[in-house]
């Protein structure tokens, strides 16, 4: 465990982009952190202390610990443990950049359906969102008084003559009672999310009241994207590109884990994507697992990109996942302005 417990202290540095000045003496700060992000048990984290410990003691350095020091630790260490519970859920998979292209290729952005499909996905994976932020649970639930409305978005220019787009969530889970947070999302390339919103407004057009994330049916009636039909749709593109399935936080995660391994400072990605500290280091544990995902290939996403435009083409994708869709009586696609149970 010493040696195993130096080891991860190295990578989860390495990770973070810890300075080798900061290491050795390592801070309390620090070492807080690597014990709540380390993904083992708590009796394992403290043998990873003690490894880190005796390291600083065989290079001269006093113990880098105080008793006082410990015990907080320890605290932290089992309020997390409580939190997760003696019940340990597989890590949620999260979505990558190249799972995000993947869907933008498959859906057909020019219908309202799709189009408000690819928004969601857009906003929730770069403004690091919570799915149940970009949807309702059933379409009878929306109110504007809770959900993000079209009036809610704001567009604007930075003092570096930037533009950004700046959204007001009435009601969020981290946020406390009648406090609005905001999302602030900027151009990202091919897959930008300004301008996923931009289309989406061309696309689906509605009045200022009406959900952000919206589509109209054949009646020309505006709806709000009900969440499990979201995930649906989502799931049957990964299913069919062989990345199985997701869930509800996968873009905030994978939004996540795409910044801090393009070496954004882990700061700016908590406070952008509104975590509370010790929430942010659990949620990130799982970045450890992923991180060749997001690094490998990052040069060439625009030629990703157009691969698997050529893939989707060559093969069919889209055709085979709208038969994926269709009804087994008739064959034909079902109609997203068909009746639902939301």
């Amino acid at each position: 465990s010493y040696g195993s417990g130096l080891r991860k202290f190295h990578i989860f540095c390495d990770i973070f982009s810890i300075p080798e000045a900061d290491r050795l003496p390592a801070s309390f700060e620090l070492l807080h952190s690597f014990a709540l992000w380390a993904p083992v048990s708590v009796s394992v984290a403290r043998k990873y202390l003690s490894a880190i410990r005796a390291w600083h003691l065989a290079q001269g350095w006093p113990p880098p610990l105080s008793p006082e020091h410990f015990t907080r630790i320890n605290w932290s260490l089992h309020g997390m443990e409580n939190l997760q519970g003696t019940h340990r859920r597989p890590i949620r998979p999260p979505i990558t950049l190249h799972m995000l292209a993947a869907i933008k290729a498959t859906l057909r952005t020019d219908q309202p359906f799709d189009a408000c499909i690819w928004a969601m996905s857009s906003c929730a994976f770069f403004g690091m969102m919570q799915f149940g932020e970009v949807a309702v649970n059933t379409r009878a639930s929306f109110n504007k008084s809770k959900h993000i409305t079209r009036k809610d978005v704001h567009l604007g220019i930075d003092l570096a003559g930037k533009p950004y787009t700046r959204l007001d969530l009435p009601q969020a889970k981290t946020a406390k009672s009648g406090e609005t947070q905001s999302v602030f999302i900027v151009e990202q390339g091919d897959l930008c999310p300004i301008q996923v919103l931009r289309n989406l407004a061309e696309v689906v057009p509605a009045l200022p009241d009406d959900p952000l994330f919206s589509w109209q049916d054949s009646k020309g009636a505006i709806r709000p994207m009900v969440k499990t039909r979201a995930i649906e749709s989502i799931n049957s593109i990964l299913t069919a590109w062989n990345w199985g399935t997701t869930f509800r936080h996968s873009f905030r995660i994978g939004g996540a884990s795409f910044y801090l391994a393009n070496k954004v400072d882990p700061e700016i990605v908590r406070i952008a994507g509104r975590w509370k500290s010790l929430a942010y280091e659990t949620y990130i544990r799982a970045f450890e697992q992923v991180t060749t995902q997001h690094l490998s290939g990052l040069a060439n996403i625009h030629t990703s990109q157009l691969s698997i435009c050529k893939l989707a083409r060559s093969v069919g994708l889209a055709a085979e996942i709208s038969r994926s869709w269709s009804s087994p009586a008739s064959g034909k696609r079902l109609n997203p302005s068909a009746s639902s149970p939301s």
